[in-house]
């Protein structure tokens, strides 16, 4: 693989490794948000300290932003590609099953889980393994 294919693919790692870190440590972390409360309080958990949606967000907030960066530093692996592409799409079908009037909102999980996604397709098939035939 060339040294600009393998720029190419930084890149976009780079970019799914921004939308995890970036709403880790934004709407969970620095600034909780209330959206972000709200959707984590529409699973109904039981009202104990273990379950507090400000402990789960800050949690969640963490996990990815260590995927955030697992993305940026494990280079000659595909694992993180999947983990992100499993992680978008079961927060996306989550958001839609619990706060399905998020995604008609502004900045909405819809258009940023898709963007990402499609991101990680990208990296993915940029990826993959040479064949004996090619």
């Amino acid at each position: 693989m060339t040294e600009r294919r393998l720029a190419q693919i930084a890149w976009l790692a780079a970019g799914i490794a921004a939308v995890f870190v970036w709403h880790g440590l934004a709407p969970k972390i620095l600034w909780l948000s209330p959206d972000e409360l709200a959707m984590i309080g529409a699973h109904g958990l039981p009202d104990h300290a273990l379950f507090a949606p400000e402990l789960i967000a800050r949690i969640g907030g963490i996990a990815e932003v260590l995927l955030g960066i697992a993305l940026l530093t494990i280079r000659r692996q595909r694992w993180p590609l999947l983990v992100a592409a499993a992680v978008l799409l079961v927060l996306l079908l989550d958001v839609a099953l619990l706060s399905p009037h998020l995604l008609i909102q502004a900045f909405n999980p819809l258009s940023t889980n898709l963007a990402a996604l499609a991101l990680c397709a990208v990296a993915w098939l940029a990826e993959a393994p040479a064949t004996a035939d090619s």
